[in-house]
């Protein structure tokens, strides 16, 4: 009897622990999975496509029933913004350029010297700060002491894109609340082009810091004129200048110098190196798309606050229904309220990107692109020597050399740029006559 009362128990006991390891088993499995960076790639481009597809088929059937036309109620203003668009006056805008382009040509030396200071200030402060945390955020643990180690990481990427636009929306929505616009023409939808692309590519940025260092990414960045030509050659048949390829020459050997001298022992693993990799080339092409996007949008007329609030709208729109989806919102709410320090980085990194954005477009504005370029070209040199001294990346003396070649040919091509231009414009001036 007793014989049998044991057998039974050990049996029973044998196969709770056989249970038990099963689940355990399953867990690290389910864990694994989403560890994975496509995979998580793939559930956030399918949360996307919730909101994408119904709406695709709303303004299918909206231009199928020719609304525009037959439309009535309280509903129509809102719809024909979001479908349609309205026929915008561009006056404002123009005018406003031209009392903008008048201003600084009036304004004094000083004056001038003073703003471009402020300009330049605003923007190191923004991205330097911003690129900082962004790697803190991505790449240590939150919780950990120095006696007991330990601690957690935070691995949703998507989270912190949602925070950076959400706080881009409410800035750019009191700029065009406080001050005066020229009338929106542009149908809205149209935003949520350059919005998907937008949060892919911020996603890929953020994602990208889990495999490979801070300073690659920033060289793959300062690297993407190099895609672009080859795209413009083969798809548009572009011309580029002698100029154009020497120094996309120059970029690819200071990169391939930086990257074939870089020390291996932080990451190891070859498949990392190539996810990482895999990872750059998608936030250069996202990134490339939204430019261009954006530049096509502004046919429109409107103001960068205008467009900075569109595209930010949907943003908030896709990222806030992926992360609901996912269940990933309260958990990264969670992991908030455990660790304040990741509440104020990540608050902290988004009033960065805001602010940055902001001086983007002032600095444009009041000195055009040449100065902008200059400015954000010395930020990314800054940025990897911050990196190296704070999070301690070894960088070899051939390395070193590389990211050198990198910012000379970037500072060419800005100096061969403005000579191009300069010739232009000479060229253009009708002969003066002399009576």
């Amino acid at each position: 009897m007793f014989p049998l009362c044991d057998t039974f128990t050990y049996e029973a006991s044998s196969y709770t622990f056989e249970t038990a390891e099963a689940d355990t088993a399953d867990t690290p499995l389910l864990e694994g999975w989403q560890d994975v960076w496509l995979f998580r790639f793939f559930l956030n481009i399918l949360g996307y496509s919730t909101i994408v597809i119904p709406g695709y088929f709303l303004i299918s059937y909206f231009n199928r029933i020719n609304y525009l036309e037959t439309g009535r109620g309280l509903c129509f203003p809102v719809i024909k913004a979001c479908v349609f668009g309205s026929d915008s006056k561009t006056t404002l805008l123009d005018d406003a350029s031209a009392a903008t382009r008048n201003e600084a040509e009036s304004t004094s030396s000083a004056q001038q010297a003073f703003k471009l200071i402020f300009c330049a200030a605003g923007l190191q402060a923004s991205y330097l700060t911003w690129g900082v945390l962004q790697e803190r955020v991505m790449t240590r643990s939150y919780g950990s002491s120095e006696t007991e180690g330990g601690g957690e990481r935070f691995r949703d990427s998507q989270f912190l894109v949602f925070m950076n636009r959400i706080l881009a929306l409410t800035v750019s929505g009191l700029c065009c609340v406080l001050f005066k616009q020229p009338r929106h023409g542009a149908p809205m939808y149209k935003y949520s082009f350059a919005s998907l692309s937008n949060i892919l590519s911020s996603w890929c940025q953020y994602e990208a810091l889990k495999y490979i260092s801070f300073p690659t990414q920033v060289l793959a960045k300062a690297s993407k004129v190099i895609p672009v030509m080859l795209m413009g050659k083969l798809v548009s048949q572009k011309s580029y200048e002698y100029w154009e390829y020497f120094t996309a020459v120059l970029i690819s050997v200071g990169v391939s110098m930086f990257l074939l001298s870089s020390s291996t022992n932080k990451h190891p693993s070859t498949v990392t190196t190539f996810s990482g990799v895999v990872i750059l080339a998608g936030y250069i092409m996202f990134d490339s798309f939204t430019s261009n996007w954006q530049d096509n949008l502004f046919k429109y007329k409107m103001s960068s606050v205008q467009m900075m609030f569109g595209v930010n709208l949907f943003s908030c729109l896709f990222t806030m229904g992926s992360l609901l989806e996912q269940g990933a919102f309260f958990d990264s709410l969670a992991f908030m309220s455990r660790h304040s320090e990741f509440a104020f980085h990540a608050v902290l990194l988004s009033i960065c990107s805001a602010c940055g954005q902001l001086f983007i477009f002032y600095t444009i504005s009041q000195f055009g692109a040449a100065v902008f370029t200059i400015i954000m070209t010395l930020r990314q040199a800054i940025a990897i020597l911050l990196s190296c001294f704070i999070y301690g990346h070894a960088i070899t003396f051939v390395g070193g050399l590389g990211v050198a070649v990198v910012f000379l040919a970037l500072f060419l091509r800005i100096y061969a740029r403005s000579r191009m231009k300069k010739g232009s414009k000479r060229a253009a001036q009708p002969p003066v006559q002399k009576v």
